[in-house]
């Protein structure tokens, strides 16, 4: 991957949340532009790049608002974290930060954080972490887990119900202590995914219904423009 084709990327995660401790890894989340001649012939580009130690992800731009429109949380934290988290910050990045709410939509964020929570959820009843035969490495996978799920649901609510996403929690050991707490029983979570639950069927949305793809459609527009290159006669 050629690192001049990258518009956005930053430190996601743990670190970004403030739940990193010493010896957790450092995730980071990109989104680059394929060469937009590399879509004309009759296989399209490679359109996520993995690499592990450093863990780095990149997904190319069209791939990346595809995905930020279902409200996925992984890639829709990229465009909301703090500046000093940003390593890669170029204009046509800026412009996708700018557009950021359009992205949004009330159902699709809904949906996307409170599934991805139900899911640790299921996970962590599945692992039985509380039962005598559970390993050091086991506790540690659901406590780390459990701090997910409870961040899935804040987050997922916040920006929910008002419009706007917060990346940093704000009691770290808070939810290091939660996390404890579940790893020695899970149905510890129950209540919390219950009472979530509970906050998104009762309160109306800042969000509409629907995305707006417009914007999205004419930000990927002028990203293919930027990075199209005449090679033929």
């Amino acid at each position: 991957m050629d690192t001049q084709n990258i518009l956005l990327s930053g430190i996601v995660g743990s670190t970004a949340y403030g739940l990193a401790r010493e010896g957790s890894d450092v995730d980071r989340l990109g989104m680059f532009a394929a060469p937009t001649e590399d879509f004309h012939g009759l296989h399209g580009p490679k359109e996520t790049h993995v690499t592990t130690k450093p863990d780095n992800t990149l997904h190319e731009a069209a791939k990346w608002c595809r995905l930020a429109l279902g409200g996925n949380p992984t890639v829709t934290e990229l465009v909301w974290l703090p500046d000093e988290l940003y390593e890669v910050r170029t204009p046509l990045g800026d412009e996708l930060i700018g557009i950021r709410t359009t992205l949004l939509s009330a159902k699709r964020v809904r949906d996307a954080y409170l599934g991805y929570a139900t899911q640790q959820f299921k996970r962590l009843y599945d692992r039985g972490a509380a039962s005598a035969s559970a390993t050091a490495e086991t506790r540690r996978r659901t406590a780390k887990h459990a701090r997910h799920l409870r961040r899935l649901c804040h987050q997922g609510f916040e920006l929910y119900a008002g419009g706007a996403l917060t990346i940093r929690v704000e009691d770290p050991d808070d939810y290091h202590r939660f996390g404890e707490q579940v790893a020695a029983d899970a149905m510890v979570a129950l209540p919390l995914l219950q009472r979530y639950e509970a906050a998104f069927d009762k309160t109306r949305s800042a969000l509409p219904d629907q995305p707006d793809e417009a914007p999205a459609e004419a930000w990927l527009r002028r990203v293919r423009a930027a990075y199209y290159t005449r090679s033929g006669p």
